[in-house]
């Protein structure tokens, strides 16, 4: 990833956002969006619904699956 470091007045101003917001040029022509860093301490990591046996049996179960292609056609279907 590409590191670009802001001037303070520019860092200042972001320091404090909460939301995402719209980075534009002087002109006003978006250049991208910023979002602020999460704060994740208070976030419980996410554990799987199925046990690592079952997330084994799954990788080495015969079903059939379909590709991202296959899945759009039969959406496409609908």
């Amino acid at each position: 990833m590409t590191r670009v470091t802001l001037d303070t007045d520019s860092a200042t101003r972001l320091y404090d956002v909460s939301h995402i917001v719209e980075l534009c040029d002087p002109s006003g022509r978006v250049l991208g969006q910023f979002v602020p860093a999460s704060d994740l301490s208070e976030w419980d990591p996410m554990i799987p619904d199925a046990t690592e046996d079952e997330l084994d049996r799954r990788e080495q179960s015969n079903e059939r699956r379909l590709s991202t292609a296959e899945v759009l056609a039969r959406l496409e279907k609908l």
